[in-house]
């Protein structure tokens, strides 16, 4: 079986949030009194805000009724969403619209696989929107990576094979997610990091369709 579909995960593959979720977290954790740094951000990779703030509060020694987690998920999200309000087109990552469109072109379909709840909100304003055929976020699945059901729920919307899927991935959980879904996963990032991956590159510029076809 050959390539059908991809579904990309968003933040860290075809654009950079990651830098707003770390202010915006840095931001929570010092309104309760201790810091966040940028190595405990990058373990928050690939899971939901609920499962971030768990183990921010575990690192700051807190421990807060699920009332008032609530209350603190909401501020941390409505201080992030102040941020990438102002994300524009120009924002993507290298590669991205170039990626997007050879498969446009060559009718693969494609769609999205992310944990955000904002995701719809940065597609639209970074004028992606219109090439993906699904959407698939934390607003419709609740289950985090590594567990597959985001992609899974993905290729079920575009009525494609899970094995004849390739899933672009930034975070080991979920390239995780992916192998266990039965897909075909490309790492964006530290080949180390990301090595179970099937293919490892720095950034979307390293691929083309010949390449995604070439993992079949």
């Amino acid at each position: 079986m050959g390539l059908e579909a991809c579904l990309f995960d968003l933040d860290g593959v075809l654009v950079d949030t990651a830098k707003y979720h770390f202010l915006a977290w840095k931001k929570l954790a010092n309104s309760l009194g201790f810091d966040f740094s940028e190595q405990q951000n990058e373990q928050l990779k690939g899971i939901s805000r609920v499962e971030s703030l768990r183990k921010i509060l575990s690192w700051g020694g807190l421990d807060i009724p699920q009332q008032r987690q609530n209350e603190l998920a909401s501020l941390k999200n409505s201080w992030y969403v102040d941020m990438i309000a102002n994300m524009r087109h120009e924002d993507l990552l290298p590669g991205a619209v170039e990626l997007l469109n050879e498969l446009r072109s060559n009718h693969v379909k494609i769609a999205l696989g992310s944990a955000s709840k904002n995701a719809k909100l940065i597609l639209d304003n970074t004028r992606l929107t219109p090439y993906f055929d699904a959407l698939v976020d934390g607003n419709i699945v609740s289950q985090s990576k590594p567990d597959p059901a985001v992609f899974l729920k993905g290729a079920e919307l575009l009525q494609v094979l899970p094995s004849a899927c390739v899933v672009f991935e930034d975070a080991v959980a979920g390239v995780e997610a992916a192998l266990r879904g039965n897909m075909k996963t490309i790492g964006i990032g530290d080949q180390r990091e990301l090595a179970k991956a099937h293919l490892v590159v720095d950034d979307l510029t390293h691929i083309d369709l010949k390449t995604i076809q070439n993992l079949f």
